[in-house]
């Protein structure tokens, strides 16, 4: 790879995706959550969000469809992205989205930059750690420019040292696939496959390493472009998150914590020992660096902001209690226990049962959820709830609690169902944009199938079999995905206004 691309993939597009930890309300949350003064966005409040490398642009537009009140401005070096993340907005008729194709190293000294409003939020997902230096310095002084007094800074990156040990694994990989095939995504699956082969045959670096055996062991299913991406970026490097927290710091950026969320409680992530070790220091950077010496934290989702203001623990949980959840989950699904980094976390039922059960009649206030008189434990710690049940995926934040399915919602989820169908595997998680909860819900490309096929008042689950899996090999598994779809995740999505 020469010329323009500067050694990035760019012969093939990078798959569309959206993560929640992107969203401005994870960010704020994780800023209450760690006690610094961001305010969860309001209802009518005119967010401007800023994303830097957005790909085909699909997190961006799920927000921009969730908040049209919003001002979304989405920017990528590659023109094939820009392109159809156009046109894909264009279809489905989205008004409060830009899309800017630029260059990251340069675009601070642009003409172009002009145009970009000063932001509220911005994120990064997935460029930092996978591009030269020059275009992180310019990133650099993009957000000095345009990042508001306030604002708060989303960016994800691979981190050291749990990188560490399989660095080699990468680093083979992308050598064998260059030398064995031209495009990037065969590439990819040239380069695994001599990963693989070489760690079949007992190669000593592969073997002792754990990390990287479980890396190998996840990418077996993983999307050709993915691999491209991930792996074959000539610049991929991963990073100190001291080094990325000085580099943010001539931004006048200030690292706060991290958007997922059960990532800023040391007793979910740390053992007695670890902690003790930890807390002989003041500067929240070492007790980072400790932390990641204990912990196989490859990607870190880490959130700053311009003007970090402290609030005491008081002020804190008045502020947590106004936070209103809805849930991802059948409240019989509720788990007794979850993994965490320091072992596992217990959900005691007589706390959480109530809570998850009306929880999941509709959107409740964390403040109104703890008084319930069937709750038994805390009542006073709103932190611990929200930073438990949205941190391990059990429910999400509500910015708009009593708003009615959004059009403008419904007709991007629409087209991203028929869009996504073509290109996409049916069980791949996407998410879909709801006006009510100001940010995606957690939807496979199958559920946003199905969501079509309701509005369409379609009521015979066969014809919907028929038109996804005429194979009748696949029937059985199908049709056992459609009634998981039905009947268990589209009354969550109704619940969080998504139709």
């Amino acid at each position: 790879m020469s010329g323009w691309n500067g050694g990035y993939v760019t012969d093939i597009s990078y798959t569309a995706g959206w993560y929640p930890t992107q969203s401005p309300m994870m960010m704020a949350l994780a800023c209450q959550l760690c006690s610094v003064a961001v305010p969860m966005p309001r209802p009518e409040d005119p967010i401007r969000l800023l994303e830097l490398g957005c790909g085909q642009g699909f997190g961006a537009m799920v927000q921009a469809a969730s908040n049209p009140n919003w001002q979304v401005t989405a920017v990528d070096f590659n023109p094939a992205h820009i392109a159809a993340a156009r046109e894909w907005a264009a279809e489905a008729g989205l008004t409060n989205i830009t899309f800017i194709e630029a260059d990251l190293a340069t675009l601070a000294e642009d003409p172009a930059s002009r145009d970009i409003p000063e932001a509220d939020f911005v994120t990064l997902h997935g460029v930092w750690s996978w591009v030269p230096k020059s275009v992180q310095d310019g990133i650099v002084r993009l957000l000095r420019d345009k990042v508001r007094s306030g604002g708060t800074v989303h960016i994800s990156y691979n981190a050291l040292p749990a990188w560490g040990p399989a660095m080699g694994m990468q680093r083979l990989l992308r050598e064998a696939g260059r030398r064995l095939a031209w495009r990037s995504d065969r590439q990819g699956d040239q380069g695994l496959a001599v990963v693989q082969a070489l760690l079949a045959a007992d190669a000593r670096q592969l073997q002792r390493s754990p990390f990287a055996k479980a890396l190998l062991n996840g990418l077996h299913a993983a999307p050709s472009s993915y691999l491209a991406h991930e792996y074959m970026n000539e610049h991929w490097q991963p990073c100190f998150m001291a080094d990325v927290a000085a580099a943010l710091s001539d931004a006048k950026l200030e690292w706060v914590g991290s958007s997922q969320l059960t990532e800023n409680f040391p007793t979910l992530t740390l053992t007695d020992a670890q902690r003790a070790v930890a807390d002989r220091f003041e500067d929240p950077v070492m007790r980072e660096l400790v932390k990641d010496m204990c912990l196989d934290r490859s990607l870190r989702h880490d959130v700053f902001v311009r003007g970090a203001r402290r609030v005491d623990n008081a002020t804190r949980d008045a502020a947590l209690m106004d936070v209103t959840i809805g849930l991802n989950i059948h409240p019989d699904e509720l788990p007794a226990t979850v993994d965490v980094p320091a072992g596992q976390a217990e959900f005691n039922a007589a706390f959480y049962r109530p809570i998850v059960q009306a929880a999941s009649v509709a959107p409740a206030r964390t403040g109104d959820l703890l008084n319930l008189p069937e709750v038994e434990g805390r009542r006073d710690n709103p932190a611990e709830l929200l930073g438990m049940l949205i941190g391990v995926n059990l429910a999400f934040p509500v910015l708009r609690p009593g708003a009615d399915p959004h059009p403008a919602a419904m007709r991007f989820n629409l087209v991203s169902a028929r869009r996504l169908a073509r290109s996409e595997s049916l069980n791949r998680l996407v998410g879909a944009a709801s006006g009510r909860t100001g940010a995606g819900v957690q939807a496979s490309v199958l559920d946003l199938l199905v969501l079509d096929w309701l509005r369409d008042g379609q009521t015979d689950i066969e014809d919907l079999l028929r038109l996804i899996s005429p194979a009748p090999v696949d029937a059985h598994t199908v049709r056992d995905a459609l009634n998981h779809s039905l009947h268990r995740r589209m009354p969550i999505l109704h619940r969080a206004g998504v139709y």
